[in-house]
């Protein structure tokens, strides 16, 4: 079964030169050789103010430079989102996409003044993909993933979107050519599957 994919590169350096994108260009290339649909969004690309207020996320207008990246938020039926982890989270750039785009009466309508009553986004399903500089099984387990739970849960469940799994690649500056090739591997495997 086919599906609508968008993949959001959450990477602030728009130099297309890290492993976050090749894995990226891996996925998309596999899934749309598979027949899915592919929307890219790249964060480092986007020029956009971050919100300083309540208010303004509320009732604030949606930077026009974000208009199609929500639009393709909306179109999918399946989010994978990449980025590296920097000071144990994902980085700020991101951070402040996610919450440009995911504003009330678009990823969540109140009813009687519940958020939680009306997930706008339900219905579809997301992959993290993280890069990091540790190993991944002392991220997962020592660290708890802290930072990967926290926008699987509050970001991601807040709207509706689920299942999550996610992708840690760790030690990644030490990934030497046959590494890399065997992540490269694996996000082909996904991106083919849609997942």
């Amino acid at each position: 079964m086919t599906k609508r994919i968008v993949m959001i590169q959450g990477h602030p350096d728009a130099n297309d030169r890290h492993l976050c994108h090749a894995l990226a260009r891996t996925y998309a290339g596999a899934a749309v050789t598979a027949g899915h649909e592919v929307r890219e969004i790249a964060v480092g690309k986007l020029e956009f103010p971050l919100l300083r207020s309540k208010a303004d996320w509320e009732h604030g207008a949606l930077p026009a430079s974000l208009g199609d990246a929500q639009q393709a938020i909306g179109w999918a039926e399946h989010i994978v989102l990449f980025f590296p982890l920097w000071l144990g989270d994902m980085p700020a750039l991101l951070k402040g996409f996610l919450e440009q785009v995911a504003r009330p009466g678009f990823a969540f309508h109140t009813s009687g003044g519940n958020p939680l009553a009306d997930k706008a986004l339900r219905g579809r399903s997301a992959r993290v993909v993280v890069t990091m500089g540790m190993p991944a099984a002392l991220y997962r387990f020592y660290f708890r993933a802290h930072s990967v739970k926290s926008l699987e849960r509050n970001v991601l469940g807040f709207v509706g979107i689920a299942p999550v799994r996610e992708t840690l690649i760790g030690l990644v500056d030490n990934l030497d050519e046959k590494g890399r090739e065997r992540w490269i591997v694996k996000l082909a495997a996904l991106g083919r599957a849609g997942d």
